[in-house]
């Protein structure tokens, strides 16, 4: 089991200013771990980064609302992801991990709590691939809820995955740029497949994890690149987060005062920004405030 690294002690305070409303569309809690263990099947073992931690960075980012996300590290357990959610009111929503035999009551106390959505990994270093027959029995449970669904893969399943994720008709959010290698290019296979894929408007794709996806390092302009053609060749279903507290970063632990100051580069202008970080997930996660 891999250590993780904690996040950055001191980010700085970004340079550029957000817009009223703007939202970290992809952020995760991490225990603390005496209330909220950690899953014996985890491919690595954080260190605890509560709530309390994520409101403060908040806070002083300059973002008010937020999605979070469930970490593999708790495995399909969301007890703190939800008491953050209820922490945060209604400014926090949630997406959840859960098992195929996930029932309707406990879907419903989910969308009670804020969750939205429902996460699958096809990652290597996060354990075995999900099961697709298992994807396609969740997916069918949470339609009726209007939920989505958010897929985080290693960029080479993308060719095998794609016709799968087509096949199920539903909503469907891609994580971290689709985790392409940032030094080969944009004609290479894995980003033109993503190209393709986000052309049927079910689409929808994160335009961060530039400190993932980056071979140059820091300030990770070689990957920020990419995700300024994704949000001019898709403005309205483009989404952006911290990944706060950067689980499974082993060097260059990104400060999350840079990946905000990034934006400049990704959503040029007052009105991608605006689009990018306020109306994008409002009509994704707070419909019901339109």
């Amino acid at each position: 089991m891999s250590q993780n690294l904690p996040p950055h002690p001191n980010p700085k305070k970004p340079d550029l200013v957000l817009p009223e409303g703007a939202c970290d569309a992809h952020c995760h809690v991490f225990g603390p771990g005496n209330v909220f263990p950690y899953s014996d099947a985890a491919t690595y073992r954080p260190e605890d980064a509560p709530k309390e931690k994520l409101f403060a960075l908040h806070r002083h980012l300059g973002l008010s609302r937020s999605v979070i996300v469930q970490a593999s590290c708790h495995g399909t357990d969301n007890r703190a992801m939800v008491d953050a959610l209820l922490a945060g009111g209604g400014a926090y929503r949630g997406i959840a991990m859960v098992e195929r035999d996930v029932s309707e009551e406990e879907l419903r106390a989910l969308h009670q709590a804020g969750v939205r959505g429902v996460r699958f990994n096809f990652v290597a270093h996060l354990g075995e691939a999900a099961d697709k027959d298992a994807v396609r029995e969740i997916v069918a449970k949470i339609k009726p809820l209007g939920w989505h669904i958010v897929v985080h893969f290693d960029s080479h399943w993308l060719e095998d995955l794609a016709p799968f994720l087509e096949e199920l008709d539903i909503v469907t959010v891609i994580d971290h740029m689709g985790r392409v290698d940032a030094s080969a290019g944009v004609e290479q296979q894995a980003f033109q497949l993503l190209l393709q894929l986000m052309e049927d408007e079910r689409f929808w794709v994160k335009v961060c994890g530039s400190e993932r996806i980056s071979r140059a390092g820091p300030p990770f302009h070689d990957a920020a690149e990419y995700g300024r053609l994704l949000v001019e060749k898709f403005p309205d279903r483009v989404l952006w987060g911290t990944d706060w507290p950067h689980p499974n970063i082993k060097k260059n632990m990104p400060d999350d005062g840079e990946l905000v100051d990034l934006l400049k580069i990704i959503a040029p202008g007052a009105d991608k920004l605006e689009a990018l970080l306020v109306t994008n997930p409002t009509r994704l996660y707070w419909p019901e405030t339109l």
